[in-house]
């Protein structure tokens, strides 16, 4: 990873530099290296989920601090700034994926972002086995037998559909996700992962809510952290990896159902948001179980995921 700019938070990033492996990885704190635990603010190109059963200290998202009274589960999406603070004997376990791993369950995105609304959920009363099967899926991310990473994906539904059940009506949240910027939030979510809402504009999403552009901006970013342009765009990503990955269509058609009239301007979107080309990314499948992400991805069964010098985790 390079170094940041004076004053940018380090981006961390999921780097798999094998084509066969997948971009997921969990482990605990220790197996995924002195990042996973990082005491300074960053933000993450790629998904985290992180399940806390010890430890004692607190978790900094979006500048909300949250003191550690394990057992937790917490969500942190792309774009999103955490640290840990004072931490000290965290156990548990952490899970690393990006978008790419939620193609066959693309509603998940939209669930993830759910969760990371209502962070570090207490599940001291009602567990719904997530502890257990945080542990199968570790078994089976180690054990690598054929299939293993349907099941992952599989698995990886089954928990973030039982982690919703623990969103109870009413639960607290961050200061800045609260009221009419959260229900905005939660529509326009809506609006974009409905058929055919990857090719939306902020300004037709805003028309339809019944709200000004900029109005839609502002709470959009309060409740999220995101732009709406930002979401579009992941939607828009998503959609176009989906596609193809799973069908034969052409570039050009895959750019029309993403809502870009100019295949160029899609296939110039399309690297600068995966760093690969459409072509380039179609045949990453062909080759094999999945995209080898252009060096995006990362393992911590490669020795460097734990090196705090390559900032690739946390």
């Amino acid at each position: 990873m390079s170094t940041p700019r004076t004053g940018e938070l380090p981006l961390h990033r999921l780097e798999v530099p094998l084509p066969h492996l997948l971009p997921f990885a969990i482990g605990s704190f220790d197996s995924i290296g002195p990042l996973s635990r990082a005491n300074f603010p960053h933000r993450h190109a790629f998904y985290e989920i992180v399940h806390v059963t010890g430890g004692t200290g607190a978790h900094v998202l979006d500048l909300v601090h949250r003191p550690l009274e394990p057992p937790h589960l917490c969500v942190i999406t792309p774009g999103q700034v955490h640290h840990w603070e004072a931490a000290d004997g965290l156990t548990g376990r952490v899970m690393l994926f990006n978008e790419d791993f939620l193609l066959s369950h693309p509603d998940d995105a939209t669930a993830l972002d759910q969760l990371a609304d209502r962070p570090w959920l207490r599940l001291r009363d009602r567990q719904d086995g997530i502890a257990d099967l945080l542990a199968e899926m570790e078994r089976e991310y180690r054990a690598l037998r054929e299939g293993y990473a349907g099941v992952l994906r599989a698995y990886l539904h089954i928990l973030i559909v039982r982690a919703l059940r623990n969103c109870e009506p009413g639960r607290e949240r961050g200061p800045a996700a609260a009221g009419r910027a959260v229900e905005l939030a939660a529509a326009f979510t809506r609006l974009i992962a409905a058929q055919g809402g990857a090719e939306s504009s902020v300004a037709s999403c805003a028309k339809e809510l019944g709200v000004s552009a900029g109005h839609l901006h502002a709470l959009v970013k309060a409740a999220t952290g995101q732009t709406p342009g930002r979401l579009i765009r992941r939607r828009q990503t998503l959609e176009a990896k989906r596609l193809l990955a799973r069908t034969d269509l052409t570039v050009r058609q895959v750019a029309r159902d993403t809502g870009f009239a100019d295949p160029a301007y899609f296939c110039r979107f399309f690297r600068r948001e995966t760093g690969l080309s459409p072509g380039d990314y179609r045949a990453a499948f062909d080759r094999g179980s999945g995209p080898t992400g252009g060096g995006i991805h990362h393992d911590p069964r490669i020795p460097s995921i734990a090196a705090a010098a390559t900032g690739t985790v946390g």
